[in-house]
């Protein structure tokens, strides 16, 4: 792994902690998961650094917020989260990011970039994440399945919109930035 590579990953791992910072909104019925930007940065680090960085900045904030940094929607950080309702999210983001990378990799290169991205932003940062989240949380909460897939639509709105603003901010950044979609970073 390159340096340049190390800075994209630790880069994109703070803007994923700095996503947190935004104010949260606790969902009385949806068992206590917040509604968060960080999901966009996970689907951001997908897309733009591929599946490998993508998934290893995703990484690299589970493994600080292990370590007890508090840069969860909330200030929220240590051990307590991985056994709280939000488990399931959080490990999620970490497939999530990779299948993102792997999703817009695997695209045509006919399609346009920024719909390519929205669609690889959707299917890991939403798809994926919420087959984890929902696991998760009816796992944590004692909910069933369909009661846990219910509560999470709150959240699908929210998602789609920032997985159509992964789709914007990829089509906007120069090639050179973005992993390429012809050559594989797996």
């Amino acid at each position: 792994m390159t340096t340049r590579s190390l800075v994209r990953i630790a880069l994109f791992a703070a803007i994923i902690a700095a996503l947190g910072l935004l104010p949260k909104f606790d969902l009385p019925f949806a068992g206590g998961v917040p509604i968060t930007a960080q999901s966009l940065g996970v689907m951001l680090a997908g897309v733009l650094l591929g599946p490998r960085q993508g998934a290893a900045a995703v990484l690299l904030v589970i493994f600080v917020v292990a370590l007890g940094a508090p840069i969860l929607a909330g200030g929220r950080g240590g051990l307590g989260v991985f056994v709280g309702p939000t488990v399931g999210f959080l490990v999620g983001w970490l497939p999530g990011a990779f299948v993102a990378g792997l999703v817009f990799q695997a695209l045509p290169q006919r399609l346009p970039v920024g719909v390519s991205a929205a669609l690889a932003a959707f299917v890991g940062g939403v798809l994926v994440i919420y087959a984890f989240g929902i696991a998760g949380l009816s796992m944590i909460s004692g909910m069933s399945l369909a009661q846990a897939a219910m509560a999470s639509l709150v959240f699908l709105p929210g998602d789609i919109v920032k997985a159509i603003a992964t789709g914007v901010v990829t089509a906007a950044t120069p090639a050179p930035i973005r992993v390429s979609r012809a050559v594989s970073s797996t």
